[in-house]
């Protein structure tokens, strides 16, 4: 996840960003970040989001 904010605060809103501008779905944008994404989901569970697919967004 080095391309992307350590602070989860800052992740939650450039993922969300991303989701919204780029990415159909959050599978899309791990394989295009190279970015593995149990580990970005366990990281923004820990602080309270998951993600939505329904709306491809984390709320």
């Amino acid at each position: 996840m080095s391309a992307l904010p350590k602070d989860p605060m800052i992740l939650y809103s450039v993922l969300n960003t991303k989701l919204r501008d780029f990415y159909a779905s959050l599978d899309d944008l791990c394989e295009d970040m190279d970015v593995d994404k149990q580990t970005l989901l366990d990281t923004m569970n820990g602080v309270g989001f998951h993600y939505d697919p329904d709306r491809n967004v984390f709320v």
